[in-house]
């Protein structure tokens, strides 16, 4: 009886991990946003270009972004991704000037909501417009349970005579 409990608690184990593997290790650096989340996202800032899409033929990194960007940058990554969306939230969008005003580019980040890190603190808090931190957990549509990290969005957007508001975010 013993030894069929212990075997049993093995195999639970063992499809737990092979379930949740690409959550806990570095293997998968790359999800696809969900779609609710994107469509949320998009009504409001009206995307007009992905430097960082699944199926990437050009790297995103050197390529030009346009005026209002969506950034689901792979984790391994991410610094270098967040310093370019600022970089690029800085720079005007020429197709868009205003007579009253100028108008900067725009970049949407989804990113792991990790506030311990250097990262954070050094150019998320201080330069960001928006921090939006989702409700819940994220359920990738490829994936049949939840992400095992909180999220957020980060808006860089000059654009906005403020900086650094900080709200909760239920996109559903």
């Amino acid at each position: 009886m013993v030894i069929a409990i212990l075997k049993f608690q093995c195999l639970v184990i063992l499809v737990m991990t092979l379930q949740t593997k690409p959550f806990f290790s570095s293997v998968r650096q790359t999800w696809v946003t969900p779609k609710d989340l994107y469509a949320a996202l998009n009504k409001e800032f009206k995307f007009d270009f992905d430097p960082c899409p699944i199926d990437a033929k050009f790297n995103g990194l050197t390529h030009e972004w346009k005026n209002s960007n969506f950034i689901n940058p792979p984790h391994k990554t991410q610094r270098l991704w967040i310093e370019k969306a600022y970089h690029v939230s800085q720079l005007l969008n020429m197709r868009a000037f205003d007579e009253e005003r100028f108008i900067y580019k725009i970049c949407v980040m989804l990113l792991p909501s990790r506030t311990d890190t250097k990262i954070f603190h050094d150019m998320i808090l201080p330069n960001a417009t928006e921090i939006r931190f989702l409700k819940g957990r994220l359920h990738y549509d490829e994936h049949k349970n939840s992400a095992l990290f909180p999220s957020m969005i980060v808006v860089f957007n000059k654009n906005l005579d403020f900086k650094g508001k900080i709200i909760g975010y239920d996109y559903r």
